[in-house]
């Protein structure tokens, strides 16, 4: 017979040889138990967040900059909903993370009780999987499995919702030594003949893309991904999820396609005939209205998520399987092709592509009144924190921007709330991010509406001694929204002023935090200020950019129209120049 222990201490037990380094929570009723001998953990390091939802990005941060599981806990009721955005935001992002959740006695379950919620039916449709454990015996497993099925196949959330009894409860711990979970196999090895078949398609195209997603990240595919386009000089878009997959600084590299991205990358998927999605899924915002999205192109669509392939676009050539074994498979049978004399000629193709690049550059106007441009803000310091630095951005215009502006080298070191788009990620994700990378300099690129949904996190970091840095881009308004009523609403701008008076004033909010808060509003300070930041180690540090409020991002697809009908700063659709 083992040692009887609780079911809390088999929870920690579990989370130890789960290797979960990490634990950003707040403890309430029901997780109570679990608090006591988490307390004695030597290899568990809990962090008292001050909001759940907080907890949830900080596990997100965490498991994007280093590939490993993240890892969020919270009571009962309110607790558990306040996970759910982090949940629905990891899902969309196929980020791996588990959420641990306390939850009524079993015996209460369904009767309304104090704190109590469904969280397993909740968040049902957001979750790669959920369990609900009343039994301690089971806890172990439960586990096992969570961090199995968060971090393999197409990664995802995974919650384990635990009853207060099962935690009270006596038990033998067992970590289980092999896991049986049927049905649940998912494809790594491609098929040779699709593999193939994709290679003879690559060669015979005139006008091809490497239109690159977030997938190739997750599958830590970057370096086979580079081999691929220099194999085949093949121009490469990265989505806003893929940005750092390629290096930025490489001459096949097209940009950010999508709703703001470059005019050269939406183009060159527009005048595309074959599209090699790897890891992408052909979303709304990279394809603008579908029917018109790459109306000449077939498709290559390789993706570890069968569900993917086939939900937007129709693939002529569907390749099941993990990124990390696909590219090299397909570089054996591309230079198979090559041996036998094939070879691609993009000639043409190339030079359509770099008078595209040459014609409609990414730029932006400096304001006419020497007030300070966002732009330029976001520029610098890509500039002087450099290719190394981990950047994580809210959502809004500060999202593009630093999508635009900041040269990316490397993977996971842009991080940034792509399909559920919510505010409020930046500073959580970018606390996570610096726990998992303690030696890197870790950016919160934020808006003045996000920071005020999470901002509460500087408390957490300031006391836990995680330095990390803020860079405010404060226009006093709802940015993105104000533009879409520039644009669209006629110039009507209904409840998107943030600001009158400087309320807050956000270098007090910081000092208030115990961190460094420091102002600009000239171009002259921009570069001084942001070097007294770098030198700043001993505690977070807020800058309050105060910017022009009415900076757009450009270019621009709105909603619901074609990617033929791009606008460059208000001008209308770009002339793509001719196919001959």
């Amino acid at each position: 017979m083992g040692e009887k222990i609780t079911g809390a201490q088999s929870l920690v037990l579990s989370l130890e040889a789960a290797e979960a380094g990490t634990v950003f929570g707040i403890p309430g009723g029901a997780i109570l138990p679990a608090y006591d001998p988490l307390m004695d953990s030597t290899k568990v390091r809990h962090i008292l967040v001050r909001h759940e939802q907080g907890a949830g990005h900080a596990a997100e941060g965490y498991a994007a900059a280093t590939g490993r599981v993240g890892v969020c806990m919270a009571t009962s009721g309110p607790g558990a909903t306040n996970l759910v955005t982090p949940l629905a935001d990891a899902n969309m992002d196929s980020v791996p993370i588990v959420a641990i959740t306390g939850q009524v006695p079993s015996a209460a379950i369904g009767t309304d009780a104090f704190q109590e919620a469904d969280i397993r039916g909740i968040t049902m449709p957001i979750t790669k999987h959920n369990f609900l454990i009343t039994n301690a015996d089971e806890i172990p497993r439960a586990i096992a499995e969570a961090f199995h099925l968060a971090s393999t196949g197409r990664p995802g959330p995974v919650l384990v919702d635990i009853s207060k009894d099962a935690l009270q409860a006596e038990t033998e711990f067992a970590w289980p030594t092999q896991l049986d979970l049927p049905g649940y196999h998912p494809v790594t090895r491609p098929h040779a003949k699709q593999v193939r078949e994709a290679a003879r398609l690559i060669m015979a195209a005139k006008q091809p893309v490497l239109y690159v997603g977030g997938g190739v990240i997750r599958a830590r595919a970057s370096a086979a991904l580079r081999t691929l386009a220099e194999l085949t000089g093949i121009p490469v878009v990265t989505t806003l999820m893929a940005r750092g997959a390629f290096p930025d600084s490489h001459p096949l590299h097209m940009g950010m396609p999508g709703m703001h991205g470059s005019v050269a990358a939406v183009g060159a998927l527009q005048k595309s005939d074959l599209l090699i999605a790897l890891g992408a899924r052909f979303d709304d915002r990279v394809t603008g209205k579908l029917s018109s999205f790459a109306p000449n192109a077939a498709v290559i669509h390789a993706d570890i998520d069968p569900a993917e392939i086939g939900k937007n676009r129709q693939a002529d050539v569907p390749i099941v399987g993990d990124l990390a074994e696909i590219l090299p498979e397909l570089v054996i049978a591309i230079q198979a092709e090559q041996a036998d004399g094939k070879v691609g000629e993009y000639e043409a193709w190339w030079s359509l592509l770099s008078r595209m690049r040459e014609t409609y550059p990414l730029g932006y106007e400096a304001p006419d009144d020497g007030s300070l441009s966002p732009q330029y803000v976001i520029e610098r310091l890509g500039i002087i924190s450099g290719p190394e630095s981990i950047y994580a951005a809210g959502v809004g215009q500060h999202q593009m921007w630093a999508s635009q502006f900041i040269k990316y080298e490397h993977p996971n070191t842009w991080l940034n709330s792509g399909g559920l788009g919510t505010m409020g990620y930046a500073v959580p994700a970018a606390m996570g991010a610096k726990v998992g990378r303690p030696d890197a300099t870790v950016w919160a690129v934020d808006g003045d509406g996000c920071f005020q949904m999470t901002n509460q996190e500087l408390a957490t970091c300031t006391i836990n001694d995680i330095p990390i840095k803020v860079a405010l881009i404060n226009n006093g308004n709802l940015g993105m929204v104000r533009q879409w009523q520039t644009l669209f609403y006629s110039e009507r701008y209904s409840n998107t002023d943030l600001q009158s008076f400087r309320i807050p004033d956000f270098v007090k909010l910081a000092e208030a935090y115990g961190c460094y808060g420091l102002r600009c509003d000239s171009p002259e300070q921009v570069d001084v200020t942001i070097e007294k930041a770098m030198a700043i180690n001993d505690a977070p540090v807020v800058i309050d950019f105060v910017v022009h409020k009415d900076a757009m991002v450009w270019p621009m697809v709105a909603a619901g129209t074609s990617n033929d009908d791009i606008m460059v700063a208000r001008a209308m659709a770009p002339d793509w120049g001719s196919d001959d």
